[in-house]
């Protein structure tokens, strides 16, 4: 299975991503991490090169059987695209996951105050989150909105959203 994942930064797509990875065994996959180690080797005009590698390296593991967790914020048709595609010619299913913050004003205190967990990585402003090329979805998919929510209340709302068992804590 494939969980393509998408959003605006500041969502908690990637929190969210990466407890379902964690949680079911899936290799993740984070196009940011992809693009920074570019820029950080000196490849600085970047395009959708990102989405290309971890598209191949998620076949490579889809192929295997594994699960596969993409995380993106897969902005425009042509990545989310790009993402079912892969899973089809990897013969997996896959399903969309798209996180939003339906609350402007928790949104944008969350982009004003987050630190990154990539080094190096130049964190957009809420100007450029607010004001970025994204694209409405027009295909089925899970819509998890974490406005006045707690991160683990938002991980309940995904894995039932996804029908998977929430792990109970020992």
């Amino acid at each position: 299975m494939l969980y393509i994942f998408g959003g605006l930064p500041g969502t908690g797509k990637s929190e969210l991503s990466k407890y379902l990875s964690e949680t079911i065994g899936a290799v993740y996959l984070r196009v940011d991490t992809i693009e920074q180690t570019l820029k950080s080797h000196g490849i600085n005009q970047i395009y959708d090169e990102g989405y290309k590698i971890a598209s191949s390296v998620a076949s490579d593991n889809l192929k295997l059987g594994q699960s596969v967790v993409a995380d993106s914020t897969n902005p425009v048709n042509e990545s989310r695209e790009l993402w079912r595609n892969t899973a089809t010619r990897s013969s997996a299913q896959f399903i969309e996951i798209e996180v939003i913050c339906s609350d402007l004003h928790e949104h944008k205190q969350r982009i004003e105050t987050r630190v990154s967990d990539i080094p190096d990585l130049q964190l957009p402003t809420w100007e450029s989150v607010y004001e970025r090329e994204y694209y409405q979805w027009m295909t089925e998919r899970v819509v998890v909105d974490t406005a006045g929510k707690t991160l683990e209340q938002s991980k309940h709302d995904l894995m039932n959203a996804l029908g998977l068992s929430v792990p109970t804590k020992a």
